[in-house]
C-alpha cells in the first residue's frame, strides 16, 4: 500500500487506508485526462446565483469573447440548489450550463459542501464544527460544517447524488470540484462532539487496547493513564493546564488529516458511481495550511491549489516585494501537488487586489502576467482566476475581478490576465509539446515531522515549514529543478535527495536513504534527522544514533541562542551566522569535517559531515540559518563534487525549461540581467529584466 499511513507500526488501519492503493494507480490513470500536446486551459470563476439572470448571457458571452476556455459554477449555491429541504432546484443551473455550451465554454461544476443552507444546520446544528473554546460555529461564513458529522455526510451524499445524475454525461461538464479549500481556515481545527467520537474510534482502531495506547503516549507520565477509550478527549490548550501530551497531540493532528482525506474521498466515491468517465475529479487546497495533508489525496485524479500572491502575507524581495509576492510561493506548490497524482492545476488566483489580507495593495503592473508564466512553465493542466466580476454586496465587495463594478469594463488586472492569457496561448500553439525537465532533486516533505516539531519546537526560532521552504528557495537560486516528495516515492530517479527535518523515522527508511546514496545517489540530510522513531519516543540511545552510520557520526546533541544573539560557523574560510537550531556533531575517523562551530564552549566541533558512501555520498548539516547562505554554499559543494550541473541566479529570479524554452521570471525589486549563450534566440521579453517581467528564450 502507498498510503500516506496513520502510523507505520499501527496493527489495524482504519478504512481510510483504504485510499493508499489509488495513490499510485490514479496518478498513472488520471493522466487519460491531460495528454502532453494539450494547451493549458484558463477559466474564470462565475457565480450565476449571484447576479440577476438578465446579466448571464452578457456576462458568459463577455468570458467566452476574452478567450477563456472555461468557467466554474456552484461552488456556494447549495441553499439555490436545495433551497429547501428535499426541494431542489437546478432550473437555473441548467440555463446556465446551456448558456455556458452555446459560447462552447466548458464547466468545472462543484459540490456545494463548503456552504451548508441555513436549513440545514438550524434543523440539525451537531452538522457544525465547533472551535477550540467550545463554540459552536453559526451559519453566515462557510466550512462550519463538521466532517466527522454522520448527519452532514447525510444530505451531503444527497445532493452530490442529485448534481451527479442530472449532469453526469453533460458534455460542457469539463471536470468536478469537490467543495471548495476544504479546511477550517484560522479555526484549525474541530471539536464537535461527532470528531471527539471519531476520534476515539480512530484510536481503537489504531491502537487496539488501551494498554498499548497508555505505553505509546507515555501516559504514566503525570497519572495520564486512561481505563479505557471512552475517557479520552481530544487534546485541547484551552482545556488543561499546560502544553497537551504530545502524542496525543500528534495523534489527533493525524486524525484531522485523515478525516479531511475522507470527506473528500466520500464524496469522489459518490461522483465516480454516476458521472462520465470522461470527466475529471479534483479538490483545490491551499498547500500551506498545517492541517491538511494533501499527499492523503493521491486518490483524486488531479489536485489543484489556490493561490493569492500579494495579500499582506509576503514581504517579497526588496523595495517593490509586497506588490509581486514571493518567488518560490507558485513554484512550490506546483512541486509539491504535482508529484501526487502526476497533475497539478491552479484553481484560484487572483485578478488583482483581494479584500481580506492583512493588508490589501495592488499588484506591481506586470506581477499578474509574471505568476501566469510562473504557472503555465510549472507544468499545470489549468489556471483559473478568482472572479470575473467584482461582486457589488457580500463580504467580498472590495475583492477585485476581470470585470470592474459595471458589469462591463476590464478592470486593470483583468486587462492583464487576459493580455498574458492569450500571449501564452500564441507561444503554445508554436511549441505544442508541454514537456518539462525532469526534476534533479527530490525535496523530502514530512507532514509527520512537521506536526511533531510543530508541538515541541524546544525554540520560538523553529518552524518546520521555513526550514524545509528555505532549502527549496536555495535549490530555486541554484537552478536546479525540484520534486516535493514524501517517503513512498523511488528515490533512484532524482541525483540528489535532500531529507529536511525528517524527526519521526525508523530504520527501514534510513536503510532506504544508504541504499539510494550507496547506488550513486548525492544525499544531504539536515538537522533534526531521526531524533525519535514513529511512535515520537526518544530512541533507547544516544540522540538520533540509528543515523549515526549513515552519516558517519559518533555523537551529537544540540544548542539554541536567543533570538538577539548570534553563533559564528567556519566554512571554506567563511564565516556564517546562526540562532536557531545547531546540532553539534562528532565525526567518526572516515568522515570529512566540511564546516565547525566558530565559537561557543564548543568551538571547532563539526557543524556539516560529509562521508562518501558507495558511488555517491551523504552530507549532514547540523545548523539552521536565517539567511540559508551555509545551506547554498553546502549543497553547491555537493553538486560540484557530483558534477551535477547547477546556475546560480540573482535573488528572486526564477528560471525554468518548459516546452523547449527557458524561461525566466524576475520576483525581484531591481532590473536584473540574465547571461544568456551565444546562440540563444529570445521569443519573448527583454536579457535585462525588470521587476514582474519575463524572459522567453532558447
Amino acid at each position: 500500500m502507498n498510503y500516506r499511513r496513520i502510523h507505520i507500526n499501527v496493527i489495524a488501519i482504519m478504512v481510510i487506508g483504504l485510499l493508499c492503493h489509488f495513490n499510485n494507480s490514479w496518478s498513472q490513470t488520471s493522466n487519460r485526462f491531460f495528454k502532453e500536446s494539450d494547451p493549458m486551459r484558463f477559466g474564470v470563476y462565475y457565480y450565476p446565483e449571484q447576479w440577476p439572470e438578465e446579466d448571464w448571457e452578457k456576462d458568459i458571452s463577455k468570458i467566452a469573447s476574452l478567450g477563456f476556455d472555461f468557467t466554474h459554477f456552484g461552488e456556494f449555491a447549495w441553499s439555490k440548489m436545495e433551497p429547501e429541504e428535499g426541494k431542489y432546484d437546478y432550473s437555473w443551473l441548467d440555463k446556465a450550463i446551456a448558456l455556458a455550451a452555446r459560447n462552447n465554454l466548458k464547466i468545472i461544476l462543484c459540490t456545494p459542501t463548503a456552504t451548508p443552507p441555513v436549513w440545514l444546520t438550524n434543523k440539525y446544528p451537531e452538522i457544525l464544527m465547533v472551535n477550540a473554546k467550545g463554540t459552536t460555529i453559526q451559519h453566515g461564513a462557510r466550512q462550519q460544517g463538521s466532517w466527522s458529522s454522520v448527519k452532514y455526510r447525510e444530505y451531503i451524499q444527497k445532493i452530490v447524488e442529485q448534481l451527479a445524475k442530472r449532469y453526469a454525461n453533460n458534455p460542457t461538464v469539463l471536470g468536478w470540484q469537490i467543495d471548495n479549500e476544504p479546511s477550517h481556515y484560522s479555526l484549525g481545527y474541530d471539536y464537535n462532539a461527532s470528531a471527539q467520537s471519531n476520534y476515539k474510534t480512530w484510536l481503537k482502531k489504531k491502537y487496539g487496547s488501551i494498554d498499548t495506547l497508555n505505553a505509546v503516549w507515555g501516559n504514566a507520565f503525570w497519572s495520564h493513564t486512561y481505563n479505557n477509550f471512552d475517557q479520552i478527549r481530544i487534546p485541547n490548550q484551552n482545556e488543561i493546564i499546560q502544553k497537551p501530551i504530545t502524542n496525543a497531540l500528534l495523534d489527533f493532528k493525524r486524525f484531522t488529516a485523515d478525516e479531511l482525506a475522507d470527506f473528500i474521498h466520500f464524496q469522489q466515491k459518490i461522483l465516480r458511481q454516476y458521472i462520465s468517465p470522461n470527466q475529471w475529479i479534483t479538490t483545490n487546497i491551499t498547500e500551506e495550511r498545517a492541517s491538511v495533508d494533501p499527499q492523503r489525496m493521491g486518490f483524486l485524479d488531479v489536485l489543484s491549489y489556490t493561490k493569492y500572491m500579494v495579500a499582506g502575507t509576503s514581504m517579497g524581495i526588496g523595495k517593490l516585494g509586497f506588490r509581486i509576492g514571493s518567488p518560490t510561493s507558485i513554484g512550490y506548490g506546483n512541486d509539491f501537488i504535482r508529484p501526487i497524482t502526476g497533475n497539478v492545476g491552479v484553481m484560484e488566483l487572483q485578478p488583482g487586489q483581494v479584500n481580506w489580507g492583512k493588508y490589501n495593495p495592488q499588484p506591481l503592473p506586470g506581477a499578474i502576467r509574471l505568476w501566469m508564466y510562473d504557472i503555465w512553465s510549472g507544468g499545470n493542466k489549468f489556471l483559473c482566476t478568482y472572479r470575473f466580476r467584482q461582486p457589488l454586496s457580500g463580504i467580498e465587495q472590495y475583492h477585485g475581478g476581470i470585470i470592474n463594478t459595471d458589469g462591463n469594463s476590464l478592470s486593470r488586472g483583468g486587462r492583464e490576465f487576459v493580455d498574458a492569457m492569450n500571449e501564452i496561448k500564441a507561444i503554445e500553439k508554436l511549441h505544442p509539446v508541454n514537456k518539462g525537465t525532469p526534476a534533479k532533486v527530490g525535496l523530502l516533505y514530512s507532514v509527520d515531522s512537521r506536526w511533531e516539531t510543530d508541538n515541541q519546537p524546544q525554540t520560538e526560532e523553529w518552524s518546520y515549514i521555513s526550514h524545509h521552504l528555505k532549502y527549496y528557495k536555495v535549490l530555486n537560486e541554484l537552478g536546479v529543478s525540484v520534486d516535493v516528495i514524501d517517503e513512498n516515492v523511488e528515490f533512484s530517479k532524482y541525483s540528489t535527495l535532500v531529507v529536511t527535518a525528517f524527526q519521526l523515522t525508523d530504520k527501514s527508511l534510513i536503510e532506504r536513504w544508504k541504499q539510494y546514496a550507496e547506488q550513486g545517489g548525492q544525499l544531504v540530510i539536515t538537522c533534526r534527522t531521526a531524533q525519535k522513531d514513529r511512535e515520537a519516543h526518544l530512541w533507547k540511545g544516544k540522540l538520533s544514533s540509528p543515523i549515526y552510520d549513515l552519516i558517519g557520526a559518533t555523537d551529537m546533541y544540540f544548542d539554541h541562542l536567543p533570538p538577539t544573539y548570534e553563533g559564528l560557523i567556519s566554512y571554506k574560510e567563511k564565516n556564517f551566522t546562526w540562532n536557531n537550531w545547531a546540532d553539534i556533531l562528532t565525526p567518526n575517523t572516515l568522515t570529512e569535517v566540511w564546516a565547525s562551530y566558530a565559537d561557543q564552549f564548543y568551538k571547532g566541533k563539526a557543524a556539516v559531515l560529509h562521508k562518501k558512501t558507495g558511488v555517491g555520498s551523504v552530507t549532514y548539516i547540523g545548523p539552521d540559518t536565517d539567511s540559508g547562505d551555509l545551506e547554498k554554499a553546502v549543497l553547491k559543494e555537493v553538486f560540484q563534487q557530483a558534477k551535477i550541473p547547477f546556475i546560480e541566479l540573482p535573488e528572486g529570479v526564477i528560471v525554468r525549461d518548459y516546452r523547449g524554452l527557458k524561461i525566466g521570471l524576475n520576483y525581484s525589486s531591481s532590473e536584473l540581467t540574465l547571461p544568456l549563450k551565444t546562440k540563444s534566440s529570445i521569443i519573448s521579453g527583454q536579457q535585462n529584466i525588470k521587476p514582474a517581467g519575463v524572459l522567453i528564450w532558447k
